[in-house]
């Protein structure tokens, strides 16, 4: 480089960028490991905590056992092995500590399996404890055992020699002899002293008879504080929690007692408005907070409801009909719009169209055959000759090429309604027919309608089309309210056109 037969700066540059990218494998490759070492330590913990998870879990099928000896050798014989079986405990606790301690370092130094870590140990912390309760009671029920075994060995063995003695002392032998007399006043001289003995072992049996009866008694008295206490805290938490369901019981009919009276309310006015419509749309939200309240009380297994008669399901058919109602009512609307900007159909006409489709859809399919379809035209005043069947119909079937091209054998609602307002050809004799159909739209019955509202209640394109030919609304003073439209003017203008 010192003879500079070479670029030296860009050999320097590219020996600093192959020191920087080797000085960057190497730290990433550092970081790799320690990231590596860091999970080793932690799945050798879990794997170490796992093993003392089994080592507990079978020392508690031993701890667990409801065997606490039939005899004295018996209960004997399991206490010397729930005694190793303790010392055993006592060795094992360093390891146990030992694990808890890796634990809680790796949860202070390590970033991954944090939570986990801390959920496990407390999980091992409570079934070690857990472990020693049992072991403990056990211990206690073991010890219970075998005083009161060693008592009932004491009973059996004083029984025997009482027995045994009734024998010498009921006897009707009093000797027929001096040395026969003297020989039984030893005898009973010897009993006597035996007697004495046992008299004290006697009151010593007795005693402890006393004393595991009141122990016994104490128990008994102790486990039935702790029922009386279990069952008050128990009869406490119904309390609660019938309260609780009263008050859910009470909401809920709150709710459902005012629906039912707004649903009676709007039946009454037969929905005679699309602002109503609106209103009924508006109350969907309550509907579902009725809803909810109905699912809260299902979950809470609440089958009855004194407080009021009404359902969630009756309250929804009951919605669903308004709404229905609702729906067909604005379509209403929309197509006597439609029709005055087309043909110029009356409202009154409309709702005779629709009323006699279904008066002749009996099956509520929203389709006419084409037989249903030749009687309800009949019956609105359309003059088609009888034929007999199978004979050529030219005027009906001229009809059909219009409603059903394709001869599918049915004629749709939409179908039904476009040609009759296509064949209708009366005129309407004033605009207030149209200015009461965008006053039902305006909200208070304004002079006026917002672009919202228009937007709310139209299809799109008959919305943009009354923005693009409304004038904006002026107030009394001259002043232009903003987003407002003046509907009077534009449906007066239609009749001047």
């Amino acid at each position: 480089m010192a003879s500079n037969a070479f670029d030296t700066t860009q050999v320097k540059d590219k020996r600093d960028a192959v020191n920087g990218r080797f000085t960057k494998i190497k730290s990433m490759a550092a970081a790799r490991r320690a990231k590596l070492n860091e999970s080793h330590r932690l799945h050798q913990f879990f794997r170490d905590l796992d093993d003392e998870e089994s080592w507990i879990k079978e020392k508690k099928l031993l701890v667990g056992s409801e065997d606490y000896g039939r005899d004295l050798t018996g209960v004997q014989n399991l206490r010397k092995k729930h005694k190793r079986l303790e010392a055993e405990l006592g060795a094992h606790e360093p390891a146990i500590q030992s694990v808890l301690d890796t634990g809680k370092k790796l949860s202070d130094d390590n970033t991954i399996g944090q939570e986990e870590i801390q959920q496990r140990l407390a999980q091992f912390v409570d079934h070690w404890k857990e472990l020693n309760d049992l072991s403990g009671a056990r211990g206690r029920r073991l010890e219970e055992s075998l005083e009161y075994q060693q008592f009932v060995a004491n009973v059996e063995e004083e029984e025997a020699w009482i027995n045994e003695k009734l024998n010498l002392v009921g006897s009707e032998d009093y000797g027929d002899t001096l040395a026969a007399v003297q020989g039984l006043l030893k005898k009973h001289e010897a009993f006597e002293t035996d007697f004495t003995v046992h008299r004290d072992r006697v009151s010593d049996v007795c005693a402890n008879g006393e004393e595991l009866i009141k122990k016994a008694l104490e128990e008994t008295w102790r486990n039935l504080q702790k029922i009386i206490k279990e069952r008050e805290l128990e009869l406490q938490k119904e309390q609660r929690r019938q309260e609780e369901n009263d008050k859910l019981r009470q909401e809920f009919a709150q709710h459902a007692n005012a629906f039912h009276q707004w649903l009676v309310k709007l039946w009454s006015s037969r929905v005679s408005n699309v602002r109503k419509h609106q209103e009924i749309r508006a109350m969907r939200s309550q509907l579902k907070k009725i809803e909810d309240l109905g699912a809260a009380m299902e979950e809470a297994l609440i089958l009855d409801n004194k407080y009021t008669e009404h359902s969630t399901v009756g309250l929804a058919q009951q919605w669903d009909q308004l709404d229905q109602l609702g729906m067909r009512m604005q379509h209403n609307l929309e197509q006597q719009i439609q029709a005055r900007n087309t043909t110029g159909v009356t409202e009154e006409a409309l709702k005779e169209f629709s009323m006699m489709f279904k008066h002749f859809d009996k099956e509520k399919s929203g389709r006419l055959n084409h037989q249903e379809f030749k009687s309800c035209l009949r019956s609105l005043g359309y003059d088609l000759p009888m034929v007999e069947e199978g004979e050529p119909d030219p005027e009906f079937e001229a009809i059909l090429d219009t409603v059903d091209p394709n001869r599918d054998g049915n004629v749709s609602l939409q179908e039904y309604m476009a040609f009759m307002i296509s064949r209708e050809t009366e005129n309407v004799k004033s605009s207030e027919e149209i200015e009461s159909a965008f006053r039902a739209l305006s909200a208070e019955n304004k002079p006026y309608v917002t672009k919202e509202e228009l937007y709310q209640n139209l299809t799109r394109e008959q919305a943009d089309y009354c923005l693009s030919h409304m004038k904006p609304y002026l107030d009394s003073k001259g002043r232009e309210l903003p987003s407002a439209f003046d509907f009077v003017e534009f449906t007066r203008s239609l009749f001047v056109n």
